[in-house]
């Protein structure tokens, strides 16, 4: 994120510090800084609307906006510039015919249909019953709307294709917008931050006020109708003439019913209303974070969950470790010969607990890239917190992922190849380790994608990733991700070797028989991690799939701090009751016990399709979202399990470094 100044002359250092302060001080708030750059119109100005694709709550499905017979712009349809996050969510942001004119209320006809046919009945009456919804787009701002439901006041943004009436099988469609656009009236005086986005955070000077003096919009809310028009009068007309203003029928009859060889006629009224909202408080309004009490509930379950497992932490070191450790230095070399005979416990394996695991090569691999996904999340959540990640800039939280991961291939590398070279005690073999590392969770993806893609393909959906943008993908990862990984693991070979503390014996020890498996206690341990994260999660599957705004990026790095927090502790308790139970093979278990959270976290994506998402429809919108949370969990298991391995590994390389046992 770079930093513009509008005036030419430096931004005084007060102001800088003024800034920092601002962004620390509301961080827990998830503070943003707004969206674009500033647009001052003066009275009498042309602003077109844009269209983003339709979008459902019941399909998950995308569509063009012009894929309905609705009016088409004079000039023809032009698609704006679109970023990497963007084409990869479905957006597909096109121009329309919808002209505002600054404070210039006034009722306007667009055009009427020719008389719809067969195939667009069926296609308005698709779209309508699986609710479908227009999202308009105003100076940067989605259009709101209001609803009641049961005396509660719902806010949605866009507006519904149609709607059917209860106990009808009739459709209506909505033809008939009542826009109401809030402007404030900006002088100009003063220094006023006026946001960051797609061109970066800036602030108007003195020098500049006359220039930027004006109304900039700080609202757009819309009310749907569905009105019945003559369509032999309104041909007569043409495109922006004024019309009489329309109320909103509520009759039946007096309604745009959908049918073959009808015609439909689409018009639009506008009103500017003024306002005391500022042009740096105008997503206030869609960001409104219901149910903090909530998020503040699953903040200290977690510190209960961490305090607890402190605790337990803290007797391993204190009472047990270090009790065992005082006793062994007191005594002289005869008694330690005689005690050595008498070991039992995490003593017994420790001429096995540094052995070479099985599948080594796989698990530096994951653990490589489980470190890229890590410092991935936090950076970007960290920016996100301090409101680099406008929602005013659209797809750019996934742009930054994006980028940030393919940066990121230089630690995934360096990590990858470390471990590798501590496990085998030589760096033969770093090559094939750093292409794994750059190649294993980019494929998993990539035939998640792949399969999915076709899915939309076949729908003909918007949100199906074009042949280009593949290229594009493959591109950015060949020239920018694998280079790096590379040059992380050729780092790797030349960073200082970790030294294992004590032997490995040639003949690995036998391991005593359990009762149970181990793999329920490592399965088990997945539900404390799971704990710290599911009310966070609930919250960001219903911005997922919802279609709602999820901006509490402060609760979301609280979350994540303590998630990094449980796994560690987790980990290292699990990786200590196998050594006492003389169990060496703690490599993958201490890697799984926190990566087990994956698995909690695709089966409540499940719960979530199942009670939550009731709405959804049909066996390839299932598809899609079990697909997408697929990719999730791995990410989540990936990354969760590299926490808690290299937590364990720097607690046994230090427990066992403590003792000498020849």
């Amino acid at each position: 994120m770079y930093f513009s100044l509008i005036s030419r002359r430096r931004m005084p250092v007060i102001y800088q510090v003024f800034l920092l302060v601002a962004l620390f001080a509301h961080a827990c708030k998830g503070f943003y800084l707004p969206g674009s750059y500033m647009h001052t119109y003066s009275s009498g100005d042309p602003i077109y609307g844009k269209v983003n694709s339709l979008t459902s709550i019941e399909t998950e499905l995308p569509f063009s906006y012009y894929s309905l017979p609705y009016c088409k712009p004079v000039g023809g349809i032009k698609k704006s510039a679109e970023n990497l996050g963007e084409l990869l969510m479905g957006d597909q942001i096109d121009n329309s015919p919808y002209r505002f004119r600054m404070n210039v209320n006034e009722s306007i006809y667009l055009c009427t249909t020719n008389q719809l046919n067969e195939h667009e009945v069926k296609l308005l009456k698709q779209r309508t019953r699986d609710l479908y919804q227009v999202n308009m787009i105003l100076d940067n701002l989605p259009a709101m709307r209001f609803a009641n439901q049961n005396g509660i006041k719902i806010q949605w943004t866009g507006f519904p294709v149609g709607y059917t009436p209860s106990g009808s099988n009739d459709d209506y469609i909505i033809n008939h917008l009542k826009f109401k656009v809030l402007v404030h009236e900006y002088e100009g005086s003063g220094v006023e931050i006026i946001g960051t986005g797609e061109e970066g955070l800036g602030v108007i000077s003195e020098a500049d006020k006359k220039k930027a003096s004006g109304f900039e919009i700080v609202g757009f809310e819309v009310v749907p109708c569905s009105v019945k028009y003559d369509p032999e009068v309104m041909t007569k007309l043409h495109m922006y003439d004024n019309i009489t203003s329309v109320n909103c029928p509520l009759e039946l009859d007096k309604s745009q019913i959908i049918r073959e060889q009808e015609r439909v006629s689409f018009t639009y009224e506008v009103e500017f209303v003024k306002s005391d909202i500022r042009w740096p408080s105008r997503w206030d309004a869609y960001l409104k974070m219901e149910g903090a009490r909530v998020h503040w509930f699953s903040i200290l379950n977690s510190l209960m969950v961490i305090f607890f497992l402190a605790g337990i932490v803290f007797v391993i070191f204190l009472r047990t470790v270090r009790r065992d450790l005082t006793r062994y230095e007191e005594l002289d070399k005869e008694a330690q010969a005689q005690m050595n005979e008498e070991l039992s416990g995490w003593k017994l394996v420790v001429g096995d607990v540094f052995r070479e695991p099985d599948c080594a090569k796989l698990l530096c691999v994951m653990v490589g890239d489980g470190a890229q996904i890590t410092g991935m999340a936090v950076v970007t959540i960290v920016f996100a917190a301090f409101g680099f990640m406008s929602p005013a800039s659209r797809g750019m939280l996934l742009t930054g992922m994006i980028i940030l991961y393919l940066f990121l291939g230089i630690i995934a590398g360096y990590v990858g190849v470390r471990l590798w070279r501590t496990i085998k005690g030589t760096s033969e073999g770093w090559r094939s380790i750093s292409w794994l590392v750059a190649c294993f969770f980019p494929g998993i993806v990539f035939v998640i994608l792949t399969a999915l893609n076709f899915v939309l393909w076949g729908s003909n959906s918007t949100g199906a990733i074009p042949i280009s943008l593949y290229f594009i993908l493959l591109s950015l990862w060949f020239c920018i991700s694998v280079p790096l990984t590379l040059l992380g693991g050729f780092l790797g070979t030349r960073a200082e070797a970790i030294q294992y503390p004590v032997r490995t014996n040639q003949i690995p020890r036998e391991i005593p028989s359990r009762k149970y498996p181990s793999w329920l206690l490592v399965l088990g341990a997945g539900t404390l991690p799971f704990g710290t994260l599911f009310i966070e999660l609930f919250f960001i599957l219903s911005s997922i799939w919802l279609g709602r705004f999820y901006y509490v990026f402060g609760f979301l790095m609280i979350v994540l701090l303590l998630l990094v927090i449980v796994c560690a502790e987790v980990s290292v308790v699990l990786t200590y009751m196998h050594l006492c139970v003389e169990d060496w093979r703690w490599w993958w278990k201490a890697f799984f016990a926190s990566g087990s959270v994956a698995l909690y976290v695709f089966l409540y994506s499940i719960n979530y399709l199942v009670f939550d998402l009731q709405s959804l429809s049909g066996p390839v919108s299932a598809f899609l979202y079990l697909g997408y949370s697929l990719i999730m969990a791995v990410a989540i298991m990936l990354s969760t399990g590299t926490i808690g391995f290299l937590m364990s590994f720097f607690f046994v390389h230090y427990l066992f470094s403590s003792v000498k046992i020849d």
